[in-house]
Order: C-alpha cells, then structure tokens, then sequence
C-alpha cells in the first residue's frame, strides 16, 4: 500500500473515530531550524508548530502533556516524526511550553487545515 493511501486510511480512521487520541511525542530544534517544511514554510524552532505524519497542513492541535496536565495549541506544519512509536514531534517553543521532551500528549484535533502547499 503507497505512503499516500496509507495516510488517507488514518486520516479518514481519525476523522470518523475521535478526535482525542493519546501517543509519544518529541520535539526538534536547531538542526531544522530556517530550513523549509513539507508544507512549504520555513521551520521556526520559537513557534508553536508540529509534524505529524498525515494530518492536512494548516490543522490546529491542542497537545497536552499527560504527566503534567500543560497544553499547548501546535499548527500542522511538517511531515514526521519518522522514529517508530512516536506521532508528533514539537517545535522547541512548544515541547518547552509542555515540558516535553520525550512525553506520552494526549492531541485534540480543534480545526482541519486545507492541506495546501505553500512558500513563505
């Protein structure tokens, strides 16, 4: 099955499920830091941004650290993480708003993005 078809499946399994799924999140920094996202846009470590591996660009995501009950609201703008087990990596700005650098978030889906493609 092709990496797109894959990412519809569990974009359209998340839609009609729920929209309050529990998974490992981390975050990046430095090394992306002024380089250009899959959306387009250029990675900025001090904004509240996320990758995730199929949710259309532009979503808005309540993440919220189980530990420690802190949330923050990320922006879909990067396709990742490519490490097994985890489903969100967090901006630096937001892992720290969290305190996550390695954590177990609970995300909310609050608006779906359009997906689109754009350069800053």
């Amino acid at each position: 099955m092709s990496y797109l078809i894959k990412s519809l499946v569990v974009t359209l399994s998340l839609l009609i499920t729920t929209s309050v799924f529990a998974a490992n999140t981390s975050y990046y920094g430095s090394k992306f830091h002024g380089k250009r996202t899959a959306s387009g846009s250029i990675f900025n470590m001090h904004s509240l941004t996320a990758a995730h591996k199929t949710l259309p660009f532009g979503t808005k995501v309540r993440v919220t650290n189980n530990k420690t009950k802190q949330s923050v609201i990320v922006k879909i703008t990067d396709r990742g993480p490519f490490i097994r087990g985890r489903i969100l990596d967090l901006s630096k700005a937001a892992a720290s708003k969290i305190n996550c650098q390695l954590c177990t978030t609970s995300l909310k889906v609050l608006s779906y993005g359009d997906g689109k493609y754009r350069r800053q």
